[in-house]
């Protein structure tokens, strides 16, 4: 009588197990690889970046990939011409190292190309005078904490100090009040290398709104209100971006924290 009732139990405990098993949330390195949605070729150098981690890779000749991740996290796949796309990381992707992530190709309508948009003479001297010039430059100087930006209109930490003490409903205050989780990854942002790499080469922000979970307003908001120029904001990389809200929210702790 005793093994009859023994066999239900043991057989109780094995499925209780298993499920509980199946329930605990994943962690660990995924495997995946990424194709053209179109062709179904493998896709090579595709920038992936685990929103929640903070890690970023790139995909081999093969359009595979290796990437620090839990069940939840939520991987971003970027290349040049495809259309963005974010993937929710799931137990399957830790079971089976077959997955297959499709990015669809963007339809870019060819636009009118000006070869010539300045009236040039030919004669250096009066040519360099007519071209425009571009102030949305950043300079650096030898003992000093930060950079600063060439143009008219300069940040300047005596400015935000004083702007901080007369007025204490400062923007900034409410702007990076807003996601104070999120900017604080800043820091990994900035040390991972694959990261740097993709926001070097792209300009639409993109990218940083999904790292940060802002605006594309918000940015610009934040960068205005540390006194960047709208030159520097308009034509600078996402790298020199992500630096430049660095570089004031650094300053807004210290200031937060007076």
């Amino acid at each position: 009588m005793n093994r009859i009732l023994l066999l239900p139990f043991f057989l109780f405990s094995f499925l209780s197990f298993a499920q509980n098993e199946n329930d605990v949330p994943m962690e660990g390195e995924i495997s995946a690889k990424v194709v053209n949605a179109q062709s179904s070729f493998p896709m090579e150098s595709v920038h992936v970046i685990n929103l929640n981690k903070v890690v970023g890779t790139i995909t081999n000749p093969e359009g595979k990939f290796t990437i620090p991740a839990a069940v939840n996290d939520t991987l971003y796949f970027s290349f040049l011409g495809f259309k963005s796309q974010k993937v929710r990381v799931t137990n399957d992707m830790f079971k089976f190292e077959d997955t297959e992530i499709a990015l669809t190709e963007l339809a870019y309508a060819l636009e009118e190309v000006i070869v010539r948009p300045y009236q040039l003479t030919g004669y250096l001297e009066i040519d360099v005078k007519n071209l425009p010039i571009n102030n949305a430059y950043q300079y650096s100087i030898s003992g000093l904490p930060t950079s600063y930006e060439a143009g008219n209109k300069n940040p300047s930490a005596v400015t935000k100090v004083l702007g901080a003490i007369l007025n204490p409903a400062d923007l900034l205050r409410n702007l990076f009040g807003k996601k104070p989780k999120q900017l604080r990854k800043l820091r990994q942002i900035k040390e991972d290398e694959d990261i740097r790499n993709l926001l070097a080469s792209k300009f639409d922000r993109e990218t940083l709104t999904e790292l940060l979970q802002l605006e594309k307003m918000d940015i610009d908001d934040i960068l205005g209100n540390c006194n960047y120029s709208k030159s520097f904001i308009a034509t600078a990389n996402d790298l020199q971006i992500l630096d430049a809200i660095s570089s004031c929210y650094e300053e807004y702790k210290v200031l937060n924290r007076k």
